[in-house]
């Protein structure tokens, strides 16, 4: 089975996991790139105007990626990460989903997280992907060890 690990970091938590992780799992990586970085202003939680918190507040928000990942029929399982904002997703995340074809994929979700857990990111982004693509809820892998990274790229391919 063709992997691949897809991931959107933004103060590399995330990035960090997802080379382990491809490593574990011998799969190809792909960074989810925003066409316009964010800046520590734009991640600034507490405040109402921040881009992050607009684009959270608004779910129809998808930010421009700077590159699309080409190939996605390549591969029939990819590993999506991301960290978790607001209990879900960032938006970016949804544009990624939306911008190449997922049809029959199995999408298997992992994140990090400051403190909130996966809330309903699973059901917020079923509903970006194709019928046909199998989204499964994954877990949280904050601090994980190279073991525990290697254990959830195993176990994962077997759900």
């Amino acid at each position: 089975m063709k992997k691949l690990v897809a991931y959107f970091s933004a103060g590399g938590s995330t990035k960090a996991v997802a080379q382990k992780l491809a490593a574990a799992a011998g799969a190809d990586i792909f960074e989810i790139k925003p066409a316009v970085p964010y800046t520590a202003a734009d991640l600034n939680w507490m405040d109402k105007n921040s881009r992050a918190t607009v684009e959270a507040n608004d779910k129809s928000s998808r930010p421009a990626m700077a590159e699309k990942l080409a190939g996605a029929a390549d591969y029939e399982a990819i590993f999506l990460g991301f960290p978790i904002w607001w209990y879900t997703a960032p938006a970016i995340i949804k544009t990624f989903l939306e911008s190449c074809d997922l049809s029959g994929k199995k999408i298997i979700l992992f994140a990090t997280s400051g403190g909130s857990g996966f809330g309903k990111t699973a059901d917020d982004l079923k509903a970006c992907c194709p019928a046909s693509a199998r989204v499964v809820a994954g877990k949280l892998l904050n601090g994980a060890s190279e073991k525990d990274i290697a254990a959830f790229a195993k176990n994962a391919e077997a759900l």
